[in-house]
């Protein structure tokens, strides 16, 4: 396995308060060694060792890979109108998730494995190194083990969402659709996800029944993590916590009680501002979370409904600009938090032993991810220890 070294880092944000100032443990004029798929070392520039290949960052900064802990990419269809008539303040009936549903129950394996490959490279390519995503468009035995068979083919982190809304089928019986998640669906899933996840919101999957859901997946093995508190306040934090799920995600409603109940334990509050800046909703306030000492992680939530973006450094942007983060605070979220909410503790950081995941930015310094929103700044993308080729 080669060694390589990028040398004459401007800044560096390796997330490791020993390393470097501050949360974001700042280097100027640094460098990182990569042996292997892993960081070797990290220090000043000046003082970087040799290695079998050299790159020159020429001043310009270096952060973590992006860590994507909330995706939706196994689906087929488009809901361009939908959004368009949302967007034009029109009314849209034309289904929402039902017909996401549809498309990806139609469409093949092929399909679906390109559909899923071409977003997994899009994020690739704005620095986005780990991406999780979910299941939750097929909502039958079959179509979700397909959905996760696909996914775990393209993503580093796969989730079982068999309870995203209750199926066409059974929405005279929604008693009957948990019975069909927690047994013959968790069944055929269980093998190909690592994470159960639930809709806990009105319209969805109330308290008792996302309890039921997230308790028998935890049964076979999978951790918790929950859809909560986005449309308005409910009980999906508070169950987050309560179970110890990874993460509660969206997080855009929330009582003192659900603050503080983040605080006291270690659910990740994931917060998705794509959702917020597409359906013109209130952003959650991450301000409040961070003061009250609740980690936070920035993810796309890229689905065709709600958020249809893979950009992290969007929502980086959005995150500064409108929930109330600083720049230091939203780049961590995206590569630091993330990780925490996958509870991963190899990536969103560039210490040695780390996973040499790691993003150069045509900048000096990552401040500019939310100073120029909209920009393409992404200028070298290395995942594994290779750079990704442009």
């Amino acid at each position: 396995m080669s060694s390589s070294v990028i040398t004459g880092i401007g800044s560096l944000v390796t997330n490791d308060p020993a390393l470097g100032e501050g949360p974001l443990g700042l280097l100027e004029d640094a460098a990182v060694v990569i042996d292997g798929e892993h960081v070797a070392w990290v220090g000043p520039s000046a003082q970087a060792p040799a290695a079998d290949e050299a790159y020159d960052a020429a001043g310009r900064a270096v952060v973590p890979g992006f860590v994507d802990s909330h995706s939706h990419l196994v689906f087929a269809g488009d809901r361009t109108r939908e959004f368009n008539a949302r967007m034009s303040g029109r009314a849209y009936t034309a289904g929402g998730i039902r017909t996401t549903v549809a498309a990806t129950r139609a469409a093949s394996d092929e399909e679906l494995h390109a559909n899923v490959a071409r977003y997994v490279a899009e994020a690739l390519r704005q620095g986005t190194t780990t991406i999780e995503t979910k299941s939750g468009y097929g909502l039958t035995p079959h179509d979700e083990a397909r959905g996760l068979r696909i996914a775990g083919a393209h993503a580093d982190e796969v989730t079982y969402l068999g309870a995203h809304i209750v199926a066409p089928e059974y929405a005279d019986d929604p008693a009957g659709y948990v019975d069909l998640v927690t047994g013959p669906m968790l069944d055929a899933c269980a093998p190909y996800a690592r994470w159960v996840d639930v809709f806990c919101e009105r319209g969805a999957f109330d308290g008792d029944q996302a309890r039921a859901i997230l308790t028998a997946g935890a049964a076979r093995g999978l951790v918790p993590r929950v859809h909560a508190n986005q449309l308005g306040h409910g009980p999906g934090v508070q169950l987050a916590v309560e179970l110890d799920a990874a993460s509660a995600d969206h997080c855009t409603h929330l009582t003192d009680a659900d603050v503080d109940a983040l605080a006291s334990g270690r659910t990740v509050a994931t917060l998705l501002p794509g959702a917020e800046f597409s359906t013109r909703a209130v952003y959650p306030d991450a301000r409040r979370l961070i003061d009250a000492g609740v980690t936070v992680a920035l993810s796309t939530d890229c689905n065709p409904g709600s958020s249809f973006t893979s950009s992290m450094p969007f929502c980086v942007a959005v995150a500064v600009r409108d929930m109330r983060m600083t720049p230091d605070e939203a780049v961590r979220a995206a590569t630091w938090g993330g990780a925490r909410a996958l509870r991963r503790e190899d990536v969103g950081h560039l210490a040695p032993g780390a996973r040499a995941d790691l993003v150069l930015l045509d900048a000096p310094s990552h401040v500019h991810l939310a100073y120029r929103p909209g920009v393409p700044l992404v200028a070298g993308v290395w995942r594994r220890g290779v750079r990704v080729p442009a």
